[in-house]
């Protein structure tokens, strides 16, 4: 398979687009594992389950508005992970300020939820 599977698609493309609202707590449900393995960036560790990912975001939050701009889906060499090219940046009271690219690797469950989420960096 050369193409992302459009379930896998359309669920990750929905999480970018309410990662910046208030929806985010109630989707999280619908597209995170309960034991999702997910990065601390801000910190440098990791992250097991749900809960733990709501208060990372709400930290993030807290501190300033992030931003992410999904700019395309692929497949990773693997062929099972996902794998997210995304824009990040950071919302003041009075503008936007975009920041460099990353790529979100994306792995799932048998039942299509997120099960890891791993952050590279693109040269």
């Amino acid at each position: 398979m050369t193409t992302v599977p459009a379930a896998r698609e359309d669920m990750l493309r929905r999480m970018y687009e309410v990662f910046s609202t208030d929806e985010r707590d109630t989707f999280v449900v619908r597209c995170l594992a309960p034991d999702v393995d997910w990065p601390n960036v801000l910190d440098g560790t990791r992250l097991h389950g749900r809960e733990a990912v709501q208060a990372y975001w709400a930290r993030q939050f807290a501190a300033a508005h992030p931003l992410v701009r999904l700019e395309g889906l692929r497949l990773d060499h693997d062929g099972e992970a996902v794998v997210a090219t995304v824009r990040q940046g950071l919302r003041t009271a009075d503008e936007e300020h975009w920041a460099g690219t990353v790529e979100h690797v994306y792995r799932f469950g048998a039942d299509g939820l997120v099960t890891r989420m791993d952050v590279r960096t693109v040269s």
